[in-house]
């Protein structure tokens, strides 16, 4: 993969799923991560959250007491505008092929620092 320049100006995209949400057998969160590498996008991370609502209104939790087979998940996924911008559309492909809910956010972001890990 080729290492890319990424600083200053750049847009993060944020996407909130459940857990359960998949396309398939294949969770989608997965499905969109592999998506963004595939596009040479810059960088994404999945993140599990512990307890959430959302346009349900149903709370979704990790407490022992009331086991979620549905946390919330968020991905967050950084590059320059145009390549963000150019990936909503895949996007919104894979929320209508799960038929699931979800919120898809934009922001402007500033890059500070962007570097690949130094071998040793």
């Amino acid at each position: 993969m080729i290492f890319m320049e990424l600083d200053g100006k750049s847009k993060l995209l944020r996407i909130f799923i459940g857990e359960i949400d998949k396309i398939g057998h294949k969770p989608l969160y997965e499905a969109i991560l592999h998506e963004a590498r595939k596009e040479s996008i810059a960088g994404a991370t999945v993140l599990r959250g512990i307890m959430s609502y959302g346009a349900s209104t149903r709370i979704h939790t990790a407490k022992l007491i009331d086991i979620s087979e549905d946390l919330p998940i968020v991905i967050e996924i950084i590059d320059a505008e145009e390549k963000i911008n150019a990936f909503i559309p895949i996007v919104n492909s894979l929320f209508e092929q799960c038929g699931r809910g979800g919120l898809i956010t934009t922001e402007q972001v500033n890059v500070l620092y962007y570097k690949p890990k130094k071998n040793p």
